[in-house]
């Protein structure tokens, strides 16, 4: 059986308890080295075979898990290895050879800069909506996807896998339709010991980021919901506002 394992966004204690119950009885450990907090290794058991897939192909994977037939593989992944963790490419590969896999989900790099900048994605009035993407590099993004595209919908954008890039960043931002003004944050290793928070207006994430030597592992955050301001009260918890459970009071 493989498992494959959301390590979480950094902290070592913010893997799931099913991870961790699995990365303990791992006798075979693949690991996204670039990204996982190595500190989760020491968690392996005596004995058990540790594998850095940075520097491995999809190829190399597929026959370190076929050799480990009969014994308990984790695949560990940074985050939740739902989001741009090339998984199902993987999960093809199994198939394909008769192996038998789940996933173990895990706390997403993007739920970890929530919580870093103390704020709600989805503020009522200001935005109900999450928009998680990249900027096209190397890797194609559909045209309808581009960050010019998803800007005109002015909702809650959480930007991967671009820090890189961001003077482009903020140029397409603000050719979709962002202000030049609309709140931004840049956050550096969210939930890392060496975490870095930075808070600027669209136009300025190039600057923002060049000054701090900020060039990758950061996630980009663009909406008027980054300054936690303007919001209307949630209905849910107010007084006049009837539920299954609790009566509207008068």
């Amino acid at each position: 059986m493989v498992h494959i394992v959301g390590a979480g966004p950094g902290a070592v204690d913010l893997i799931t308890v099913r991870g961790l119950k699995l990365l303990r009885q791992a006798d075979i450990l693949i690991y996204a080295g670039s990204l996982v907090n190595p500190e989760l290794l020491q968690e392996t058991k005596e004995g058990c075979q540790i594998y850095n897939s940075a520097d491995m192909t999809l190829e190399e994977v597929m026959g370190v898990i076929e050799e480990g037939e009969g014994v308990a593989i984790v695949r560990l992944h940074t985050g939740d290895p739902c989001l741009y963790g090339a998984i199902r490419e993987q999960m093809d590969e199994m198939d394909a050879r008769g192996i038998p896999y789940e996933i173990c989900p895990g706390v997403s790099s993007f739920c970890g800069a929530a919580a870093a900048l103390e704020m709600e994605y989805t503020l009522p009035e200001i935005a109900q909506s999450v928009v998680i993407t990249r900027i096209e590099g190397r890797t194609k993004v559909p045209e309808r996807e581009s960050i010019r595209s998803f800007a005109a919908h002015q909702s809650t954008m959480v930007i991967f896998l671009s820090a890189g890039m961001m003077e482009r960043l903020s140029e397409e931002l603000i050719a979709g339709g962002y202000r030049e003004d609309t709140p931004a944050a840049i956050v550096y290793k969210a939930t890392w010991p060496d975490e870095k928070i930075l808070r600027c207006k669209v136009a300025e994430l190039g600057a923002a980021a060049k000054q701090a030597g900020i060039r990758k592992t950061a996630l980009i955050i663009v909406g008027n919901a980054v300054n936690q301001k303007g919001y209307l009260r949630s209905k849910l918890y107010s007084p006049d506002f009837e539920t299954e459970f609790r009566k509207a009071q008068q």
